[in-house]
C-alpha cells in the first residue's frame, strides 16, 4: 500500500469510528433513534429506535436552581404542569436555572423540555443531552463581558429552531458535543433589548442532518464564530450553513440576514475545519 492509500484509509476509519461515536453517545443516554442516522444509515433503522429509550425520569413542575455542583446521574428530567406545555412559545420557564459558575453535569432532559437550561452567569454543561428539545435547549444570559459559558459533551436532537440561545455577554465554548435533525446549532440573539459583543466558539462536534445552520452571529456588533473539527453527516448538498451573518438590533424586530461562510473576521474558519461525511 502506497502512502497516499495508507493516509486515505486513516481517514476512513476515523470516518466510520466518528459516525459510530455519534450514535455510541446518544446511545448510551438513552436516545437511540433514527433521527442522528446518516441518511444511509437510516434507511435500514429499526422504525422503534427513534424513540429514546424508557427510564428513571423525574417531573419537574418548578425549576430546579443550581448553584455549585450539580450531578444528575443520568436520571431524565421533564417538564409537567406549568412546564409541560412542551410548546415553542417564548418565554417558558426552564427546567434547571444555573446561578453564576455552577456546572450542571450527567442529565438527560426528556419530553416536554420547557425552555431547557438557563445561565444566569458563567457555567459548565458537562454530559447534559436533550432528548427533544423545547423552545431552546439552553440559553446563556450573564451581562459581564468576562463571563465563559462551557459545554462539553452531550448532545441534543429534535430542535425545530434554535438549539443554543446566546443572549447575554462573553465567550461560548462548544466542544465534544453531538446534534441532530434541528435548526440553528447557535445563534446570538438578533433583537435583545441589551445587545453585546459575543465570542462563540465550537470544536469537535459531530452534526447530523437535516438542520439549517451551525451559527448565527450579529456581525454590526462585532461577534465572532471560530469553528475547528466540525463533522457534518448525511448532508451531501452542504445545505448546513457554517456561519450566517446578521445585523441585529435591540428593538425587537427581525434581524437582517446579510450573509454566510468564512470572512477572516467575524466567522473564523477554513475549508479543512469542516468534513463531510
Amino acid at each position: 500500500m502506497t502512502s497516499a492509500e495508507q493516509r486515505s484509509a486513516g481517514r476512513h476509519r476515523r470516518s466510520i469510528g466518528r459516525r459510530r461515536a455519534v450514535l455510541g453517545g446518544f446511545a448510551a443516554a438513552g436516545l437511540t433513534g433514527a433521527a442522528i442516522l446518516t441518511t444511509t444509515q437510516a434507511g435500514t433503522a429499526n422504525a422503534a429506535a427513534d424513540r429514546p429509550a424508557s427510564g428513571v425520569g423525574q417531573p419537574v413542575s418548578e425549576t430546579i436552581e443550581v448553584s455549585g455542583t450539580y450531578d444528575g446521574g443520568l436520571k431524565r428530567f421533564y417538564g409537567s404542569g406549568d412546564l409541560g406545555d412542551g410548546g415553542q412559545g417564548e418565554g417558558q420557564d426552564p427546567i434547571f436555572e444555573l446561578k453564576d459558575g455552577a456546572v450542571l453535569k450527567n442529565v438527560v432532559i426528556g419530553s416536554p423540555a420547557a425552555d431547557g437550561v438557563h445561565c444566569s452567569g458563567s457555567c459548565t454543561l458537562q454530559n447534559v443531552w436533550w432528548e427533544d428539545v423545547g423552545e431552546d435547549a439552553a440559553s446563556f444570559k450573564g451581562t459581564s463581558a468576562g463571563a465563559t459559558y462551557t459545554v462539553t459533551g452531550g448532545g441534543a436532537r429534535k430542535a425545530s429552531d434554535k438549539v443554543f440561545q446566546f443572549n447575554g455577554a462573553g465567550k461560548l465554548n462548544i466542544s465534544g458535543f453531538q446534534v441532530a435533525d434541528f435548526g440553528k446549532l447557535v445563534r446570538s440573539c438578533g433583537n435583545c433589548s441589551t445587545q453585546y459583543k459575543r465570542a462563540i466558539s465550537v470544536s469537535d462536534v459531530d452534526v447530523t442532518a437535516p438542520g439549517k445552520s451551525l451559527t448565527g452571529i450579529n456581525t454590526n456588533y462585532g461577534d465572532t464564530v471560530t469553528l475547528r473539527d466540525i463533522r457534518i453527516h448525511g448532508d451531501s448538498g452542504k445545505k448546513i450553513k457554517p456561519c450566517v451573518h446578521y445585523t441585529g438590533n435591540d428593538n425587537g424586530d427581525e434581524p437582517v440576514e446579510t450573509g454566510s461562510g468564512p470572512d477572516g473576521t467575524y466567522c473564523r474558519y477554513s475549508a479543512s475545519d469542516i468534513s463531510y461525511n
